[in-house]
């Protein structure tokens, strides 16, 4: 267990993450795209959003499991198990604070429950638990981040 498995097991894990929701929206499970949320709040510029996303997606990933690697050490082990847990953590925590509260605050280009007819957002607020992008939303994302969980615990034991 060091901190280059931990990154690259972050870079894996958001992959796993990644290629999950992006099936999920094609079989119209879900209509999230966590990079195309991320990428405009810097741009309004769809493409470029979508690029500018991505990237910034993996590199949350890669910190994040720099943020689960400090929780194996201060534990003293990497199980799957614990990654899978810290995965269902991370999907909770992502569903209900981080994205539902915090991000419509921040995000110049999603409306929020304050939004009036003079604004026009280019993006929906996603709701508790990301029930505005779908009824299955939640359970897609939440086994997402499960999934990027286990990888995560799983390259830092081999590594």
């Amino acid at each position: 267990m060091n901190i280059w498995a931990a990154i690259v097991g972050g870079f894996a894990g958001t992959l796993v993450l990644t290629t999950v929701l992006r099936t999920a929206t094609e079989l119209r499970l879900t209509r999230i795209d966590l990079p195309f949320l991320l990428g405009t709040a810097i741009t309004a510029h769809r493409l470029r959003a979508k690029v500018i996303g991505y990237m910034t997606h993996f590199v949350f990933g890669m910190l994040f499991a720099l943020g689960y690697y400090a929780l194996f050490l201060a534990i003293g082990r990497s199980d799957w198990w614990l990654g899978a847990l810290f995965g269902l953590g991370h999907g909770l925590f992502a569903g209900t604070v981080l994205v539902n509260e915090i991000l419509p605050l921040v995000h110049p280009r999603m409306g929020t429950p304050l939004s009036d007819t003079t604004t026009v957002a280019l993006l929906e607020p996603p709701g508790f638990l990301l029930r505005n992008y779908g009824p299955q939303t939640p359970v897609v994302t939440v086994l997402a981040h499960v999934l990027y969980g286990t990888v995560v615990a799983t390259v830092l034991t081999l590594g």
